[in-house]
């Protein structure tokens, strides 16, 4: 299975967000013992899509960033990209502020609301983890990436029917999938995972 290597260090970031989580419960406590390997290295995984189509720059959006997944660990591995998180719950959106301050990641912003509600601005890369059905957020991600842009979904092993399931949306947008990236998170038990790679 695909692995790639980090650059950036993370410690300063676990911290942070560790003291954010102990007030906000962003994941799980169980979560919290395997934060780098099932939240950090996931959200990184990226990094297969983006060596293996040569990209190294671009302004990013994540869609549904919750607790900062990925949006956070990709403004500290990609510090010359621009990134945008967006999540409709305010004090999801605070925890992500007060990580971005204390790290001082410039090159990250934070909008709180919905992706429909965003205007006049389209995205190179659109990013979301966690959110809901490929069918459901690509109706939020497509008409608000670029022509030639990526939407990049994080999904399960169950990849496959959701692609299956979203045919008519990718229609309707004449966007298609162009590549399914696999990898596994550096966890004790075997556990799968998939980019799916949507382009119009």
């Amino acid at each position: 299975m695909n692995k790639f290597e980090i650059k950036a260090d993370f410690t300063n970031y676990i911290k942070v967000f560790l003291e954010e989580n102990s007030k906000l419960n962003l994941i799980s406590k169980n979560d919290e013992k395997v934060l780098y390997e099932k939240h950090i290295y996931d959200s990184l995984a990226i990094k297969l899509f983006f060596e293996k189509y040569g990209i190294q720059k671009g302004n990013i959006l994540d869609i549904g960033c919750g607790g900062g997944f990925p949006c956070v660990p990709l403004a500290i591995e990609f510090p010359d990209m621009q990134i945008t998180g967006i999540d409709s719950i305010r004090k999801k959106i605070n925890a992500i502020n007060t990580i971005k301050e204390e790290l001082n990641l410039e090159n990250l912003s934070t909008i709180c609301g919905r992706a429909e509600s965003i205007k006049g601005k389209k995205f190179d890369i659109i990013t979301s983890r966690a959110v809901g059905e490929l069918k459901k957020i690509s109706e939020y991600a497509l008409p608000l990436l670029k022509k030639d842009g990526y939407f990049t979904a994080y999904k399960s092993k169950k990849a496959l029917s959701e692609i299956e399931d979203a045919q008519k949306v990718l229609k309707k947008y004449n966007a298609k999938v162009i590549d399914i990236i696999n990898y596994t998170l550096p966890l004790e038990e075997v556990y799968e995972r998939n980019l799916i790679i949507i382009t119009l």
